[in-house]
């Protein structure tokens, strides 16, 4: 299932606008903030998805029904730039377990790139509801790539897979190489051209760059 949260005008297309815009993407920390609060509205959305219990709540008056998640999340991010979205998500799931990933394009003297990855931590995934998240989702690489080494530590029982903004070809990857079909795709816009060197058009540039500062 792709889930495209602009299809629908909320106050995330604000969000997504001044994350887009050359002259909000100034101001860091504002960059920052509005990515976690694109992480915030998506954990709102999956949330509906989720598995809840009833309990009995004390209050100082009596006994209320109320419900609860019966599983907390795992909460997995691309370093560094899935760190915003990843606060966000953590924001609402609060009690969720983390992973950890260093993914990154590894390029070539041709102008070809491959995804390496150097650092993984993560718990126990088995039987989990797994939240995988990085802000741009360009070719798809990276996100099945990760998945896949991901699974290493458990196969989750459903994995979302979150991004703020992903291109036509990245979701069509992920649904083509994906090495099993128990996920869902989260985005916040779709954008439908990928460059010859795998940058989204129109996007927002380099999420990291813009939400910690350029890298060497």
């Amino acid at each position: 299932m792709i889930n495209n949260l602009s299809q629908n005008n909320s106050v995330l297309s604000q969000f997504l606008s001044e994350i887009r815009c050359i002259n909000t993407q100034t101001d860091s920390m504002r960059f920052r903030r509005n990515m976690e609060r694109i992480g915030e509205i998506f954990a709102y959305e999956i949330s509906k998805q989720l598995e809840y219990e009833l309990v009995e709540t004390i209050t100082p008056l009596g006994v209320a029904e109320t419900f609860k998640l019966k599983d907390e999340p795992v909460i997995a991010t691309i370093l560094r730039a899935g760190l915003p979205l990843h606060n966000g998500l953590l924001n609402y799931f609060d009690k969720a377990e983390n992973a950890f990933i260093s993914a990154y394009r590894k390029h070539h003297k041709d102008n070809t790139f491959e995804i390496a990855l150097e650092y993984v931590a993560c718990p126990d995934l088995t039987e989990k509801t797994l939240i995988l998240c990085d802000p741009m989702l360009a070719t798809g690489s990276s996100m099945a790539l990760t998945y896949k080494s991901l699974l290493a530590k458990g196969k989750p029982k459903h994995t979302h897979l979150v991004t703020a903004i992903a291109s036509a070809q990245g979701v069509d990857y992920l649904k083509a190489h994906m090495p099993d079909n128990n996920f869902t795709i989260w985005c916040g816009a779709i954008d439908e051209e990928l460059t010859a060197q795998s940058y989204i058009v129109p996007g927002l540039g380099d999420a990291g760059d813009l939400a910690y500062g350029s890298k060497l």
